[in-house]
């Protein structure tokens, strides 16, 4: 066949054709640029450099006649030139570094700040070689004029004090710092001692601190600079937890007073940052004597003052309210109150119409730093909380935090999504107050709001529904109704948005509803979408947490027929799909299967439709069988599965008969070897799989635990309606005839007693099994209860039948309780009956584990 060829109108009039002319011209003037980077042949020779020279020949030549390029090259690749050859870098390659970079520019000398800290960092050399050879280069370059380059050698001189001795600090670096920091020095240099100083005040004792350091603190603290005292200021912390409690009272306290009264704005906010760091070294008088009454008028000014302070105050306010707490009065404690609700609302008033005679225009500087104190006030809602006492939250914090959570800007609503779990877990009992929010939340129009809240959804949902012994059951009940449309409201958000980790993130989360909502609920609401997404989605990702979501969803739902349908599904849409793709997603769920149920579920439901995908005609579907194979073949039971067995050996023949494919091929004969050297386990119990037999076992008793709870809750409705039907005929014979209805009411008082008397022990059997499949329903469904009732006196009450009812109420104490059995042993003949049949009313999954014939027999004889 002769391909076809679609010709276009082209137009080749003379105006068109100059304009054709004009676009090929402008791709000469492109690929002007580009020529003229090339390199000439004499620039190619100049940086050409002999290939039989060895490492360090080559960076000395090229740190000596090379270009800047080359010399950064090999101050960049001097950590490597020193752990291959320490001596002959630092006799010959070091010293020409330190010539380069007194003319250096400074992409050599940041590159140079980073090498050498590497080379601390890696120990190299001993400290006192690093020191003795490139603590001299480091503090020539601290002043260097370019203030990136500065700081970068300070942040290396800093690392650098951490790990030399005391003596040479005191030699090298702090005899020098005291004429670095007189005023005559330069501006840079008095910044760069005052980092030093924050960092040696951890390096000596209190004395020597107090005798060679705390003067120099001083005359930096009167600079006459503001950048120099707002640097001093910042570094009074760390000289304080070096100095102790006592200097820091005499001595850093005054300091600290003086410079939060500054004219300059800076050091003020820099004094009250340092002071609320401190406040845990300050004791109770100088709390209420100097540090209230200076924070009382630093918020009292900070609404006149430039906005910034407002953004710090606000961010150190929750901090600030709890370590002032014990000395507030009452009236204190309500003034810092109402100044945090005032900073939780601020730039919103004009809006709301509540300041209408300030009606001044915002400018966008002002809003950004509004925004930013909202954001605040969200950060310290907890300890706000703390502040005023949980019990007081809806009466003194409810309208704040409502505001927050509606607030018209993200950043603000995304931290409240954050500390939302925080909240929650302070309310405690009171937590049932705030699912409106949480509604609120999780519907929100940003997906950063929702992706901030999803990180503690099932923690939230669970205080949300169970949190606190006195919150009612009504109001859990109306939480949820808000609860559910929120939930799938937001999962199909993310799922529209291009946000696919937001949305693989939510579901998996939703793995926890489960232990939240009812197994109806989630089967209408929730177990059909997960099965939507799986075979629509395009993110692998995502439909990988979609399936095991899913997976959990099934190993919890309470009705067989939901789960056969389930089941059906996944094996004709997933593993009988029309597409490739949704064969191999049913392969993953399969593996997922095999995590979260027992091994007989598995080979009932799944065995056989896997190996049916060993004729995929896809080579990828066979490829992923093959590897999977191997998680196969364990959760198979010898003798039970033997005929699985022999379909899976057969399988695996027809793969290495008809296989075409090479790369299938090549695993199929390495899955074959690893097949080979598995051990399959055996229905009796063995002590080699002693865990692994033990959660299966547990996994298979839940499932069988599944069952009888849908039985039994199938046959409370059948009662329920037997009696409403009884209770309706006697209502109607009653009224045709009172006569008859008398000779009735004799008759039904007759044979009542001995009915109640026959049945009233298996319906109160019934009635208390109920109970514990009602509160296995709640247990099991939370990763904390996946080990529950593992005693097997429990076990075997939970699978007794409806064929014991005729026993009596002795009978059902001693299944309910061993303390029961034993006392019943000893007091009658008919009591030892019971006990006799608790011990033959194992499950069927005990049976086939335990292998107890003895019981069998006895099961018989009764």
């Amino acid at each position: 066949m002769h391909p076809i060829i679609f010709f276009s109108r082209m137009d080749f009039s003379q105006s068109n054709l100059f304009g054709y002319i004009e676009d090929l011209q402008e791709l000469t003037i492109i690929e002007r640029p580009v020529r003229r980077s090339l390199k000439t042949p004499e620039e190619i020779e100049r940086l050409t450099v002999d290939e039989e020279l060895g490492d360090i020949e080559r960076a000395v030549y090229l740190l000596s006649s090379g270009q800047d390029i080359q010399g950064t090259s090999v101050v960049a690749n001097l950590p490597v030139l020193m752990r291959q050859n320490p001596a002959e870098t630092l006799r010959r390659v070091l010293p020409k570094i330190r010539e380069v970079l007194h003319v250096a520019g400074v992409e050599m000398q940041l590159t140079a700040a980073v090498s050498f800290l590497t080379v601390l960092q890696e120990e190299s050399v001993s400290i006192h070689t690093y020191s003795h050879s490139f603590l001299h280069i480091i503090l020539q370059n601290l002043e260097h004029r370019d203030a990136g380059v500065s700081n970068a050698w300070l942040e290396t001189l800093l690392a650098v004090i951490e790990a030399l001795p005391k003596e040479t600090i005191r030699h090298e670096i702090l005899n020098p710092l005291v004429s670095k920091a007189q005023l005559s020095q330069t501006l840079q240099s008095r910044l760069v001692s005052c980092k030093i100083m924050g960092k040696l005040a951890n390096k000596f004792e209190a004395h020597v601190i107090k005798r060679e350091i705390l003067p120099l603190v001083k005359s930096l603290c009167h600079d006459v600079e503001y950048e120099v005292r707002t640097c001093m200021c910042r570094q009074l912390e760390h000289i304080a937890q070096g100095i102790g409690t006592e200097l820091t009272k005499t001595v850093v306290l005054p300091e600290l007073v003086e410079l939060a009264r500054d004219e300059g704005s800076s050091v003020r906010l820099a004094a009250f940052e340092t002071i609320v760091n401190l406040l845990d070294m300050f004791d109770t008088d100088d709390r209420s004597q100097t540090v209230l009454p200076l924070v009382k008028s630093f918020c009292e000014k900070s609404f006149k003052a430039d906005e910034s302070i407002l953004v710090s105050l606000s961010f150190h306010l929750g901090k600030l309210c709890n370590g002032l707490y014990g000395i507030f009065t009452p009236e204190q404690h309500l003034r810092f109150l109402e100044f945090y609700k005032k900073l939780s609302t601020l730039g919103l008033q004009q809006e709301n119409g509540h300041n209408d005679n300030q009606l001044q225009l915002q400018t966008l500087e002002q809003e950004k730093k509004y925004i930013s104190v909202r954001k605040n006030c969200a950060y310290n809602f907890p300890a706000m909380i703390v502040f005023v006492d949980p019990k007081n939250f809806h009466l003194e914090l409810y309208s704040i935090f409502f505001c927050l959570c509606h607030d018209p800007e993200v950043p603000v609503r995304y931290t409240m999504a954050i500390s939302f779990y925080e909240v929650a877990k302070l309310l405690n009992s009171g937590v049932y107050t705030i699912h409106k929010e949480l509604v609120t939340l999780l519907q929100d129009e940003s997906l950063e709001v929702l992706d901030a809240l999803v990180g503690h959804l099932p923690e939230i949902l669970e205080l949300m529904t169970n949190g606190g012994e006195s919150s009612g059951s009504e109001s859990k009940l109306l939480s949820i109704p808000d609860l559910i449309p929120a939930l799938t409201t937001a999962e199909q958000r993310a799922a529209t948005s291009l946000k696919w980790r937001t949305h693989e993130k939510l579901l998996q989360k939703y793995a926890c509803l489960p232990h939240i909502i009812s197994s109806d609920q989630i089967y209408y609401r929730f177990l059909h979408r997960m099965l939507t997404i799986i075979l629509t989605n395009n993110v692998l990702p995502v439909q990988k947490a979609a399936a095991r979501t899913l997976c959990v969803y099934l190993r919890y739902n309470r009705k067989q027929e939901q789960r056969h349908e389930v089941i059906q599904k996944l094996i004709e849409q997933l593993g009988q799909g029309k597409s490739y793709w949704n064969r191999l997603r049913f392969l993953d769920t399969c593996e997922f299967i095999m995590e979260l149920f027992s091994k007989s579920f598995f080979c009932k439901y799944f065995f056989l439709p896997v190996l049916e995908l060993t004729h995929d005609p896809v080579a990828n579907v066979r490829m992923k069988l093959c590897y999977l194979l191997p998680k196969v073949k364990s959760t198979l039971k010898i003798p039970t599965d033997k005929h699985l067995l022999q379909q899976l050996e057969l399988c695996i023949r027809k793969l290495l008969c008809q296989e075409k494919d090479k790369d299938v091929l090549t695993i199929v004969k390495r899955t074959v070897l690893e097949l080979d050297r598995m051990e399959i386990s055996v229905d009796v119990f063995q002590k080699r799989f002693y865990e692994n037999d033990l959660l299966d076992q547990e996994k298979e008793r839940q499932e069988h635990l599944l069952l009888e709870m849908e039985q039994l809750e199938k046959e409370k409705q059948q009662n329920e309606g037997r009696s409403t039907n009884v209770n309706d005929k006697m209502f109607e014979k009653k009224r045709r005839d009172s006569k008859t209805s008398s000779v009735l009411a004799k008759s039904i008082t007759l044979s009542v007693p001995a009915i109640s008397s026959g049945t009233s022990g298996g319906k109160e059997d019934k009635k208390s099994k109920l109970v514990r499949s009602q509160s296995f329903s709640t247990q099991a469904l939370h990763p904390k209860y996946s080990n529950i009732d593992k005693c097997p006196n429990k076990s075997s009450a939970t699978g007794y039948t409806s064929s014991v009812s005729g026993m009596g109420k002795s009978c059902m104490l001693s299944f309910s309780d061993d303390s029961f059995r034993t006392h019943s042993s000893g007091s009658s003949g008919n009591s030892a009956f019971p006990s006799s049949s608790s011990r033959s009313l194992f499950s069927s999954a005990d049976q086939k584990n335990n292998g107890n014939k003895e019981s069998q027999s006895r099961k018989m004889s009764m």
